[in-house]
């Protein structure tokens, strides 16, 4: 029987953008089925497999796309978006498999369904891009995110204190105003797209909050505080407004864990880094 960690191993090895949604979301079918041993036999990969376009640039090398008012603006925002849920399925089961035999079974139901999710996300963006006319591949994108992966790999609470609980969580802090920009332009196919994300996002970054929170119940320390030092440590960004701390609270993550950090200025949090 294949096990969990050589089929997420597979997922990541993937080039193909939608040869990886095909086998994320097969993947996902076999791990709910129970066709897929509860095994970590398999070490992820390095990197994942990555198409020859989009072209990856530095982030301080991409152009600017603007507020998403014009088509063409919209559709630079929306490849943004198409190739963050990419690098998010790769993420997603990333963390099934590299981390899944440090947690019960459950761990492995969550991101898998992630997994899934993150690949839906995309097979629509891009399908929405190649009816604006556009697909994903046609403009540059960045390599930011699988670094955080790369930052976090040796450790299941930073991964979890960085991908879900700030990346993701940012996701919440900016869609509900980029879905009214877009239905401000007269895009509500898009606008509606966005907002399935919007909802789902919350349960990812709920699901980050959960796990991290039960490896703080293990080792006994105050979970908000060991999230601050994590991210300090290992996030270059800052924790900056808008913060939706309605999203936030509704997926476990309060003000608690994060206001210490989004009140600093960017110089102080880039002095506690150092």
């Amino acid at each position: 029987m294949t096990t969990i960690a050589q089929a997420c191993a597979d997922v990541l090895r993937e080039s193909d953008p939608l040869t990886k949604v095909r086998r994320a979301r097969a993947v996902a079918r076999a791990w709910r089925r129970g066709t897929l041993a509860h095994e970590f036999d398999t070490a992820m990969p390095d990197a994942p497999g990555r198409p020859a376009r989009p072209e990856l640039l530095p982030p301080n090398r991409m152009p600017k796309r603007g507020r998403g008012g014009s088509e063409k603006g919209r559709i630079a925002l929306l490849h943004a978006l198409a190739h963050i849920e990419f690098a998010a399925i790769d993420l997603a089961f990333d963390a099934a498999g590299r981390f899944g035999a440090q947690f019960p079974r459950t761990f492995v139901d969550d991101w898998i369904s992630v997994g899934a999710d993150e690949a839906m996300h995309f097979a629509v963006l891009h399908r929405r891009l190649r009816t604006l006319g556009s697909g994903y591949g046609e403009l540059p994108a960045h390599a930011g995110l699988w670094e955080a992966a790369e930052e976090t790999a040796h450790d299941a609470m930073a991964r979890l204190a960085v991908v879900p609980m700030v990346l993701e969580a940012r996701g919440l802090d900016v869609t509900p105003e980029t879905v009214a920009r877009f239905k401000a332009g007269g895009d509500e196919a898009s606008a509606r797209i966005l907002h399935r994300i919007y909802t789902d996002e919350i349960r990812h970054v709920g699901f980050g909050a959960k796990w991290f929170g039960y490896l703080a119940a293990g080792q006994d320390i105050d979970p908000a505080e060991q999230w601050r030092m994590l991210v300090r440590r290992h996030f270059r960004g800052v924790v900056k407004p808008p913060l939706n701390d309605s999203a936030r609270a509704t997926a476990g993550l309060t003000r608690d864990f994060y206001a210490p950090l989004a009140d600093m200025e960017p110089e102080q949090a880039q002095a506690e880094r150092l």
